[in-house]
């Protein structure tokens, strides 16, 4: 007998296949998605640190020149009032900075979280999906690879009939023939 599930079989499993190499594509591509989230949070601090040394560094480097100009006879009445003001300048632009980078960090983050959520609701729905799909895929399978075999059995039996028929018509063939001689 011929086995024609193996082939049918065969070609449910690639398809059972195709679908869980999709559903590793989409967790791949979300795993993706929040590593690129969690490398911007990263830079983001990164850039606030660089900005904020940078500020300093400038501030420091007025304050060197304040002081050189304060060596002058004379002048560190007016450079007083001076640094004060730059002083308070400065701290102000730190102030603001930080609170800047930690609201759009907040933000972020909070983006972060959402799509977090997001993609770990839509992992499970796609994940709950395709469990029912492939339990339908299999019962499809079961279903199909039963009707096959039955057709198999019923081609079987027609084959074993039709032998059978050719048979009586040699044997009436042969008994006609020795009528016809006798």
């Amino acid at each position: 007998m011929i086995d024609y599930t193996s082939p049918i079989q065969t070609t449910f499993e690639l398809q059972r296949r195709s679908l869980e190499q999709s559903q590793q594509a989409l967790e791949q591509s979300v795993d993706i998605g929040q590593q690129i989230s969690e490398s911007l949070l990263a830079g983001l601090d990164s850039q606030e640190q660089f900005q904020r040394r940078l500020v300093e560094l400038n501030r420091d480097t007025v304050a060197s020149a304040l002081d050189a100009i304060e060596s002058l006879p004379g002048a560190d009445v007016a450079v007083d009032d001076l640094r004060e003001n730059i002083d308070d300048g400065y701290e102000r632009l730190l102030d603001g900075h930080e609170e800047a980078f930690d609201n759009i960090s907040a933000e972020l983050e909070d983006g972060t979280d959402s799509y977090d959520d997001l993609t770990a609701e839509l992992l499970e729905t796609v994940e709950e999906q395709l469990d029912l799909l492939v339990e339908a895929h299999e019962e499809l399978e079961a279903q199909s690879v039963e009707a096959v075999d039955e057709l198999a059995g019923q081609v079987e039996e027609l084959q074993d009939q039709a032998e059978d028929v050719q048979a009586q018509i040699e044997q009436v063939s042969e008994d006609a023939a020795r009528a016809v001689e006798a």
